[in-house]
C-alpha cells in the first residue's frame, strides 16, 4: 500500500514538473514572438518611413525645373559625373529638400520634447502638481521663459521631502522642543 501511494505521488510530481517546464517554455517562446512582433513593426515603419520620404522627393521634383533635361559635357570629368550634375537633377533637388524640412521638424520635435520634459516629469510620477506644472509650460511657451523654469521647479521638487521636514518643524516648534545641536550653545 505505502509502495502505490510512493509511485502515485511520484507520479503527481512528475506530471507538476512537467507542466511547470511546459510553462516556461511557453513564456520564453511568447517572449521571443512578441521581441520578433515588435521587430517586425519596426521594420514595417522604417519601409514606410523611407517609401514616403522618397515619394515626398519625387513630388517636390516634379514640382520644379533646375536647369532643363539635357546634361552638358562639361558636367563629367573623365566619364564620371561631378557634382554640378547632381544639382541639376530635380530628384536630387527633391531629395535635399525634402532632407531639409525633415531636420527642421525632427528639431522641432526635440525643442518640444524638452519644453514638455516638466509635464512628462508629473505625469510619471503621479503628482497632483500636472494642471498647474501644463499652465506654467504654456505660459513659458507664450509669453516669457520665466514660468517655464518655474514648471521645471515645480516638477523635479520633492514635494513629500519637503512636506515632511515642514511638518517636523512644525511639530517641535508646537511642543517647544529644540534641536540637539542647538543645546549645546546655551
Amino acid at each position: 500500500m505505502k509502495q502505490e501511494n510512493i509511485i502515485l505521488v511520484e507520479k503527481k510530481v512528475a506530471e507538476e514538473v512537467t507542466q511547470n517546464v511546459s510553462a516556461i517554455e511557453q513564456n520564453i517562446i511568447e517572449e521571443q514572438a512578441s521581441w520578433y512582433k515588435k521587430l517586425a513593426m519596426n521594420m514595417v515603419k522604417i519601409s514606410l518611413f523611407a517609401g514616403a520620404f522618397i515619394a515626398m522627393s519625387a513630388i517636390f521634383s516634379m514640382m520644379s525645373t533646375v536647369h532643363g533635361k539635357d546634361i552638358p559635357e562639361d558636367y563629367f570629368i573623365n566619364g564620371y559625373p561631378t557634382i554640378l550634375g547632381l544639382m541639376d537633377s530635380e530628384f536630387f533637388m527633391g531629395l535635399i529638400f525634402m532632407t531639409t524640412i525633415s531636420v527642421i521638424l525632427y528639431v522641432l520635435y526635440l525643442l518640444w520634447t524638452l519644453h514638455e520634459v516638466a509635464v512628462h516629469k508629473v505625469q510619471k510620477a503621479a503628482s497632483q502638481h500636472v494642471q498647474i506644472v501644463f499652465a506654467l509650460s504654456l505660459c513659458g511657451l507664450f509669453i516669457d521663459k520665466v514660468w517655464w523654469v518655474l514648471a521645471i521647479i515645480i516638477a523635479f521638487t520633492r514635494w513629500d521631502l519637503i512636506g515632511n521636514k515642514l511638518s517636523e518643524i512644525i511639530s517641535h516648534g508646537m511642543n517647544g522642543q529644540h534641536d540637539e545641536t542647538n543645546k549645546g550653545d546655551k
